[in-house]
């Protein structure tokens, strides 16, 4: 299951999920018993004797134009999710699968596991000084369901019936239909007060500062170039076990550059504190000279067991171009990584094979014994729509170490191409009309050029001509929310319980909703069929079979070629920062950062 607090750009990796039991509890995990008892104090991964105080100086690409995350037209401030706005529960980053109460102080689901309620916690005040009412509870959720919201949240809550006040602070949300994940993915939802936009209709409330529960309110912001955020004084949450230790800083401020070449400048020029590196090049060539050199900046490498989830060159099936699967299969072809990996990425990179890298989620080898009965299940339902090689060892992403070459992978790649009514003539590969084989790529970052670049150069070899471009953030917005592009570099943050996300992701309904992240147009019954199955399983060896099983039906459709991943965040940060001495297992490296790092004593030498 994926946080939608998060969403879409940075990837959340854990999840809320749900327990069997029937009773309220303080906090309810998916498959065994949560970590933390009832009074436990704080979570492992903070340091509750932080010190308080400084300015984190953050940063961000592109622009913002509004300050609600909640509707769908335009970006909305970097932060404001993670510091402004608060759930009824919180997942914890060292265990899978599971949530803690915090709005809601206790949280206890009916026995027939089609309602859950949740008892507030009557300490929790909005910013204004009111307190979180079932009312509020309510009121969030109809307008995050109603027309004017983003249609990401009626997505993810479809099943979610109506949210019910039974009393001032308790509040009940029923399901139209038993779902094991969806009692916990309603704790992700979002709090904010009703007087927030003094009764303007939801979509009109743009640039008025929120009232909500969280940590720190906007204290200032330049349209599309700054905020300011400020600690709230009288923040409610202060001695809560899930909130200890964590928002140590007085002000976090996110600083938006035009990209990241820029924000590099901004970090050796003084002007921001913190970046997490994506691109490998930057990593090995930029991070480095004086600054470094006299101790100001530490470059360092945070570990994680994030799922990797995916990434790669997403075909967009909805164009006639990529409706034939030997056509995308001889696409998946022609990227050599082994080459990429030696002369771009300083071999920091290892190859995502799966929808499900580093999980025990990806499928590996031939189906075992619990695979097969699904498989079997599926063949008797869908017949031939599901593919015959499902049967066999999934086959792993083409390589071309030795005894394999790029030569070999290509040769394949034509003899499917040509299965496909393609062949080359005039200088072109072509169809039987003669129009030559011709796509693009659209690419939101400089970064992305190279690889991208690299890629063209093996398609041309085919006689398929690709032009890349990047975009502007806001043009490329607009054209994935409407699906209008050849190919894109298409991604899915890791998960260790994937869930109802899968829906917005491949499923057949999100195929022509403009607005989702179906990238690929992916409109599968079979996959359909899978999906429905995992958000309904109750036991973790069930889920994990189902997700195995998806993820062959997937990568058999071939409608991507996957990228790679990295095991570690790539961080520079100045020396004017502390943090915790135990690592997270599960984490976003910028959400950790924000959440419990904190200002050294003498922060104010360490800044030039």
């Amino acid at each position: 299951m994926k946080c939608i607090a998060r969403l879409p750009l940075l990837l959340s990796v854990l999840l809320c999920c749900s327990s069997p039991a029937a009773f309220a509890a303080h906090a309810i995990a998916l498959h065994g018993t949560p970590k933390y008892p009832a009074d436990f104090q704080h979570f492992a991964y903070v340091d509750a004797q932080a010190p308080a105080g400084g300015e984190l100086r953050t940063s961000s690409v592109g622009n913002f134009e509004k300050l609600n995350p909640f509707i769908l037209k335009g970006f909305a401030a970097e932060g404001l999710q993670l510091l402004v706005f608060e759930t009824l529960g919180v997942a914890a980053w060292d265990e899978p699968d599971t949530v803690y109460g915090l709005l809601a102080e206790d949280i206890a689901p009916a026995p027939d596991g089609l309602s859950l309620t949740f008892h507030l916690n009557r300490k929790a005040r909005f910013s204004n000084g009111d307190p979180v009412t079932a009312a509020d509870v309510k009121y969030s959720f109809d307008q995050l369901m109603g027309k004017h919201a983003t249609p990401l949240y009626r997505r993810y809550w479809n099943d979610v019936k109506q949210m019910v006040v039974v009393d001032p602070y308790t509040v009940r949300a029923d399901f139209k239909r038993k779902n094991h994940e969806l009692k916990l993915i309603i704790c992700q939802l979002p709090v904010f007060s009703r007087k927030w936009g003094e009764g303007k209709p939801f979509d009109k409330i743009v640039l008025d500062k929120p009232i909500a529960s969280g940590p720190y309110v906007v204290e200032s912001f330049d349209l599309g170039k700054r905020i300011t955020y400020r600690r709230n004084p009288d923040y409610w949450g202060n001695d809560h076990p899930a909130r200890r230790g964590m928002f140590n800083f007085e002000r976090i401020t996110y600083r938006y550059y035009k990209d990241t070449l820029t924000r590099m400048e901004g970090l050796k020029a003084g002007e921001i504190d913190f970046i997490q590196e994506n691109s490998s090049k930057n990593w090995a060539r930029s991070h480095q000279g004086k600054r470094w050199e006299q101790g100001e900046l530490i470059k360092t490498l945070f570990q994680h067991q994030n799922g990797a989830g995916w990434q790669g060159f997403s075909m967009n099936t909805r164009r006639p171009l990529f409706q034939d699967k030997r056509v995308r299969k001889a696409l998946w072809l022609a990227m050599d990584f082994e080459w990429m990996n030696r002369q771009l990425f300083f071999n920091l990179y290892t190859r995502s094979p799966s929808y499900f890298s580093n999980t025990e989620l990806a499928a590996t080898g031939a189906p075992d014994e619990r695979e097969l009965k699904v498989l079997h299940e599926l063949q008797k339902n869908f017949g031939n729509k599901l593919p015959a090689e499902i049967f066999d060892e999934i086959p792993p992403p083409p390589t071309t170490t030795a005894p394999h070459s790029l030569r070999d992978n290509l040769r394949q790649a034509r003899e499917l191409l040509t299965q496909a009514g393609w062949t080359y003539r005039d200088g072109a590969l072509r169809n039987a009309q003669g129009e030559p084989f011709r796509m693009e790529m659209m690419l939101h970052e400089r970064f992305e050029e190279r690889v991208t670049a690299a890629y063209a150069r093996n398609l041309e070899k085919l006689g398929i001509h690709l032009d890349y471009r990047v975009y502007d953030a806001a043009l490329a917005q607009r054209k994935e929310e409407n699906f209008d592009y050849d190919m894109v570099w298409g991604l899915m943050g890791g998960s260790q319980s994937p869930g109802n996300e899968l829906f917005d992701y491949f499923g057949s309904a999100s195929r022509d909703q403009p607005g989702s992240n179906n990238v690929m147009g992916v409109a599968d019954p079979v996959v359909d069929a899978l999906i429905s199955r995992i958000v309904q399983a109750e036991r973790r060896e069930d889920l994990v079979t189902l997700v195995r099983v998806l993820d062959r039906v997937l990568r058999l459709g071939y409608y991507m070629v996957p990228h790679f991943h990295s095991n570690a965040h790539r961080v520079s940060y100045r020396r004017t920062l502390a943090q915790p001495k135990v690592l997270p297992r599960y984490y976003s490296i910028e959400e950790w950062a924000v959440k419990t790092w904190w200002m050294k004593a003498d922060a104010g030498a360490g800044r030039p």
